[in-house]
This record gives structure tokens, C-alpha cells and sequence, in this order.
């Protein structure tokens, strides 16, 4: 029986341990089950088989069925699962993070638990969307006006670059329909960001709920972190989309998306940026022996000092 002290860690240097994983598998339409130690996806040309040790993050795509024993054996191997939408491009919901330190999340609460650092982080967030501009002594009120600022700077350089007409940005929660299709392919364009931003949020452990520019919903800090590529990826694929005509502008908008964010390596910069903003650079994952990544629990002592666990501290070993 795993337990775990003796499975492999995931470190949060990156999404999967790339060099012994595929980093993502994508299935759809099938019946997810397991043969030993093998995920099956079984759909109606026959039986697939997935050694579970090379899985990183399993997609479940639209019209999946997963079983208990797959679920279990995933658990087991250490992957991840997201249940997500046509080819991947809107992440719906997710089973673990990708790594099993608290690491990163603390980093990320204790920052957020302060007033001044939360703005610290907060200001270099808006540093990565202005980087020739100095932020350091903005307000926060400044930093809106910059980023509305910026937004309409785009969505101008954008119509012209395409020769899409824009009037305006129209949002219409409860009718997609209503929008224009510039407008309709921009908010597909940004709930596809979301869906990004989420997997790496979530994969990394880290709390979706903290955000440090965005506030009081759960997905806080997954926009918080979309926002930064929303004017260099998101809405310059929407424009293209829509240059293209009318018809079916969202789900062209989430293919062309969809490129956009494999050749730019987008899911690698997440990470990087992340870990950047919350000053986080792994050494708690590492053993100062061997430099390597393993599950280390420890138990908090006097004066901020970790001690390890799985020993009576009077003595005795207790597991």
C-alpha cells in the first residue's frame, strides 16, 4: 500500500516532472477505467491503454466517464486530473494540485495576509503588464486608471491592425448572443484565459480564492493571473476571429486561442510568474543533502523553526 512518505513528489518548479511524464493526456467520449496499473480509455474503436506513471495531468474532455478504481490509481500514481472543456481550452474543475508541498500557498497567504506586501504583489502584478513604466508609487486607484487605460489602448490598436469596427466593450452575463461579434469573441477569449490560469493556479496548489488585485471571489487570483496576458494573447486572438466573419466567433476564438497559448509556451510562464510575484523559489521542497524534491512534513516549533515529523519529540520514534 502507498503511503505518503514513500510515493514520488511532484515538485512546483514546474507543472509535471517533464522528464519521466507526458505533461498533459487529453481523452473525450470514452469510459475511463483501469487494468492494473494502466488507465484505459475505452471508446467505441476499442481499448486504449495509458500507463498511469506517465501520466502529468490527465484531461477529461466533454462526454468522459471516470471510475472510482481509475480515480484511485491516478491518486496513487501522483497525477492530476481537470475536467475541462472541448479540446481543453475551459477548465471546469480539478482533483489535486500537481504537487503535494504547501510551499507555494503559503507563500501565497502570507503575503496576502499583509496589507502592505499584498500591494507590493499587487503593484509588480501591474509591473508585468506595464514593464516600461514605474509603479512603485501608485495608489491603488492609480493602477485601475492604467489598466482601463491600457484595455482601451488595445481594443483601438486591435480594430485597426484587423479592420474590425469596435465601438465598445459589452458584456451580457446572461445572453452571449447579444454582443456584437468583436465583443462575443473577446468574452470567449477570457473565460478560455480563466481556464488556463486556473489549471496552473490549481496544479501548483496554490488558493484560487486570494487574488491581490481581484477580491471576494473565489476565482480572485486565477484572473488576477490571466490579466497579465490579456492584452499580448487573448484579445488580439479575438480580433483575428472575428476578422473572419460572424458565424461561430466563440468556438473559433477558442481554437485560434488554443495556438496562441501552445506556441507561446504560455503555461510555462504562468508558472515562472507566479512563483516570481510570491517570491517563492523552492528550496523547502529540496533536502539540503541531495538537492532533490520529496514529500517533507514537518511540524511548526518556537520561533517560526520547523521541526521534522514522524518522531516523538521527547524521544521516541513514533512512525
Amino acid at each position: 500500500m502507498s503511503t505518503v512518505g514513500r510515493r514520488g513528489a511532484s515538485s512546483p518548479r514546474e507543472l509535471t516532472r517533464i522528464a519521466d511524464r507526458l505533461s498533459f493526456v487529453y481523452l473525450e467520449r470514452c469510459t475511463v477505467h483501469r487494468d492494473s496499473h494502466a488507465i484505459t480509455a475505452e471508446d467505441a474503436d476499442g481499448v486504449t491503454h495509458i500507463p498511469s506513471a506517465t501520466i502529468g495531468t490527465l484531461l477529461l474532455g466533454p462526454g468522459t466517464r471516470v471510475t472510482h478504481q481509475a480515480m484511485a490509481l491516478l491518486g496513487e500514481s501522483g497525477a492530476g486530473v481537470a475536467w475541462v472543456g472541448e479540446h481543453g481550452v475551459r477548465y471546469y474543475a480539478g482533483g489535486r494540485a500537481l504537487t503535494r508541498s504547501s510551499g507555494l500557498i503559503e507563500a501565497q497567504a502570507t503575503a496576502w495576509a499583509n496589507r502592505r506586501t499584498r500591494l507590493d504583489v499587487a503593484r509588480a502584478m501591474y509591473r508585468l503588464r506595464f514593464p516600461d513604466e514605474d509603479t512603485a508609487g501608485c495608489t491603488r486607484k492609480e493602477l485601475l486608471g492604467k489598466e482601463g487605460t491600457r484595455l482601451r489602448d488595445c481594443y483601438k490598436r486591435e480594430s485597426l491592425r484587423t479592420g474590425v469596427p469596435w465601438r465598445r466593450r459589452e458584456y451580457h452575463r446572461d445572453d452571449f448572443s447579444a454582443g456584437d461579434a468583436p465583443n462575443q469573441a473577446v468574452t470567449a477569449a477570457a473565460q478560455c484565459m480563466y481556464g488556463v490560469s486556473h489549471s496552473v493556479v490549481a496544479a501548483l496548489g496554490c488558493s484560487p480564492g486570494l487574488g491581490f488585485v481581484h477580491s471576494g471571489h473565489e476565482r480572485s487570483f486565477v484572473m488576477d493571473v490571466a490579466d497579465f496576458y490579456k492584452t499580448e494573447i487573448a484579445i488580439p486572438a479575438a480580433f483575428d476571429a472575428a476578422a473572419e466573419g460572424e458565424e461561430d466567433v466563440a468556438a473559433r476564438t477558442r481554437r485560434m486561442l488554443r495556438d496562441r497559448i501552445n506556441h507561446t509556451s504560455l503555461l510555462d510562464r504562468c508558472v515562472r510568474d507566479i512563483k516570481n510575484l510570491l517570491g517563492y523559489d523552492g528550496t523547502r521542497d529540496t533536502t539540503e543533502a541531495t538537492g532533490t524534491s520529496k514529500d517533507r512534513v514537518t511540524l511548526q516549533s518556537d520561533g517560526d523553526l520547523h521541526v521534522e515529523s514522524g518522531h516523538n519529540h521527547g524521544g521516541e520514534i513514533i512512525w
